[in-house]
C-alpha cells in the first residue's frame, strides 16, 4: 500500500457523518483503496503527492440503473422514435429489434463504461442479461459494478404494433434465476474484489409471481438489493390492474416486495399520474413507507415526452430517490441535469428541487439502494472512489457554486481524474482501463449489422432506415 495525498485542494466535498459539505483549501489522503484522512493541514505520510490547487475533489458518482451491453448500439436508431399503439414506449415494439449481436456486446460494454467513468461514475449497477466474459469485462474497466443478470418467465412481441403478447415459460425463468445467482457468486468472489451483486426480476409483466417472491426471498437471505422494471409505461399499468386489479406499485405493495433493499426502475406511472388515473392515490405513499428507493433514468423516457411526475414530488413524500443512466448516452452529468429542468417543468415550480437533492441521489442515494455506507461520501474509512474536477476549466467560471456549475454548465469536460478503489483510472480526460475510441469504432462496424436484421425481425418487416428515418434524405 502507498499513501497518496491531495493537497490545498480548492474545493472538497466531504462527509460530516450526516451530510455533505464544502471544504475549501483542504487536504485529502487515501491509502491503497480507503480514504484516510479528509479535512486540513495534513501531517501523515505521503508517497504520492496531488496538487489540489484549482481543484474539486468529490466523491465518485453512483448509478444504480443501467443496460451496458446493450444501449450503446441504438445511438442515432432510436433518438425519436416511440409507438403510437403504446402510448409512445419503444420497449414493446423496437427493443426487440435493435439488438446487439454476441460479437458486438464486449464493444458496448467498453463504450458505456468509458463513457460512465469520464463523467464521474465509480460505481455502476449493471443491469443485463448474462454474457460471455461479463465478470472479466467490468473488472477490466477498473469500476465498482454491482453485477446484475436480470431473468424473467417471459418475452413480450407484438404482431400488430398496438397489442403486447407473453411467450410464458416458468421453468426457464426459475432456471435463468438460479444461474443469476451463481454468477452473483462468482462476482463476489473475483479477484478484483470491485464486484458485488443485486437480484433482478427483469419486468414486472414479464415475471410471475413466484419468480418475483422466490427471487425477492433469495435477495433478502443473501443480503443483496433487488431491482425490478415496473411503472415504466401506460401498456404495463393497464396489463397490471387487467391481470391483478392492482397498480403496478400497489402489486408489489401487496406480494411483500417493497422494501428498503428494493429498487423500481423508473417508477413513473404511479396510481396518480395523470396518463394512468386510478381510483386510489396511494401509491407514492407505498413507495415511502416501505423505504423502497426509485431509480430515476430521464433521458430515455423523455425522447417520448414521458416523465416522472415529479422527482422533487417524490422526495418530499420521503421516497428515496436515485439516478441511473437507462441509455445512451452514458453521461451521469448530462442526466442530472435533465432531472433537475424536467422536474421543474413538471412541477412547474423551480423551487420544487435543489442541488443538493441532485448530488445527493447520485451520491448517497443510490449507495444507500444498494446496501452501502462505504462509497458516495468522502470521509476516513470509506472507499477511495475519488473524482478531480478542473475549477479552473472555463466552462467551470465563474465559480460561485462549483457542483452548480459542474451540472449545469460543465459537465463531463471538467472531469479531470477520477480514481477507483484507489487506483486511477482515468486522466486528463482519458481512460485509462480501456480503449474507449477503438470500441466505438468497432460498435459503429457492428451497427450495421444489427440494421440488417431488422427486417427479419420486425413485425412489418420495415427496414431500419424505414423505422428511423435519417434527418435529412440521401443525395
Amino acid at each position: 500500500m502507498s499513501v497518496t495525498v491531495i493537497r490545498n485542494a480548492g474545493m472538497v466535498i466531504g462527509w460530516d457523518g450526516e451530510a455533505h459539505t464544502y471544504m475549501p483549501d483542504a487536504d485529502l489522503a487515501f491509502d491503497g483503496g480507503s480514504v484516510t484522512f479528509v479535512g486540513r493541514a495534513y501531517a501523515g505520510p505521503a508517497d504520492t503527492v496531488i496538487d489540489g490547487k484549482g481543484l474539486m475533489v468529490m466523491p465518485g458518482l453512483v448509478n444504480i440503473h443501467s443496460h451496458p451491453s446493450s444501449e450503446p448500439m441504438n445511438k442515432g436508431l432510436i433518438d425519436e422514435i416511440g409507438s403510437p399503439g403504446f402510448y409512445n414506449s419503444s420497449l414493446y415494439e423496437y427493443l426487440p429489434i435493435f439488438r446487439a449481436d454476441a460479437d458486438a456486446v464486449p464493444h458496448c460494454v467498453r463504450v458505456a463504461l468509458s463513457e460512465l467513468l469520464l463523467s464521474g461514475v465509480t460505481t455502476l449497477a449493471d443491469l443485463s442479461m448474462a454474457h460471455p466474459g461479463w465478470l472479466d469485462l467490468l473488472a477490466e474497466a477498473g469500476m465498482r459494478v454491482c453485477v446484475a443478470p436480470m431473468f424473467r418467465s417471459a418475452r413480450w412481441f407484438t404482431r400488430n404494433g398496438h397489442m403486447v403478447e407473453y411467450e410464458w415459460d416458468e421453468a426457464v425463468g426459475e432456471k435463468a434465476m438460479g444461474e443469476a445467482l451463481s454468477l452473483i457468486e462468482r462476482a463476489e468472489q473475483h479477484p478484483s474484489g470491485r464486484l458485488f451483486g443485486m437480484v433482478v426480476p427483469a419486468q414486472i409483466d414479464t415475471c410471475s409471481e413466484s419468480l418475483l417472491r422466490d427471487s425477492f426471498a433469495e435477495a433478502k437471505s443473501r443480503g443483496l438489493a433487488w431491482q425490478i422494471h415496473a411503472a415504466q409505461s401506460v401498456s404495463e399499468f393497464h396489463e397490471i390492474t387487467r391481470r391483478h386489479g392492482y397498480t403496478p406499485i400497489g402489486w408489489l405493495d401487496h406480494l411483500g416486495l417493497l422494501s428498503e433493499r428494493s429498487i423500481i426502475g423508473h417508477g413513473i406511472f404511479l396510481d396518480d399520474h395523470p396518463a394512468t388515473p386510478w381510483h386510489t392515490k396511494q401509491d407514492l405513499a407505498r413507495l415511502a413507507d416501505t423505504g423502497t428507493t426509485v431509480a430515476h433514468c430521464p433521458t430515455v423516457f423523455a425522447r417520448r415526452g414521458i416523465t416522472l411526475k415529479d422527482f422533487g414530488r417524490y422526495k418530499r413524500a420521503g421516497v428515496n430517490m436515485g439516478v441511473g443512466t437507462d441509455t445512451y448516452p452514458h453521461n451521469m452529468l448530462d442526466e442530472l441535469r435533465l432531472v433537475s429542468y424536467l422536474a421543474r417543468t413538471q412541477a412547474g415550480d423551480p423551487r420544487t428541487m435543489n442541488s443538493t437533492d441532485l448530488f445527493n441521489a447520485a451520491t448517497i442515494g443510490g449507495a444507500k439502494a444498494l446496501g452501502r455506507s462505504d462509497i458516495g461520501r468522502l470521509a476516513p474509512g470509506s472507499k477511495a472512489d475519488i473524482v478531480l474536477v478542473d475549477m479552473a476549466h472555463p466552462m467551470m467560471r465563474p465559480t460561485h457554486d462549483p457542483v452548480r456549475s459542474l451540472i449545469y454548465a460543465a459537465g463531463d469536460r471538467a472531469i479531470r481524474t477520477v480514481f477507483v478503489d484507489g487506483r486511477m483510472v482515468v486522466d486528463r480526460g482519458e481512460v485509462l482501463t480501456m480503449d474507449y475510441p477503438a470500441a466505438a469504432q468497432a460498435l459503429h462496424e457492428a451497427q450495421a449489422r444489427v440494421k440488417d436484421a431488422v427486417p427479419r425481425l420486425d413485425w412489418a418487416h420495415r427496414s431500419a432506415d424505414t423505422i428511423s428515418p435519417l434527418t435529412f434524405r440521401r443525395v
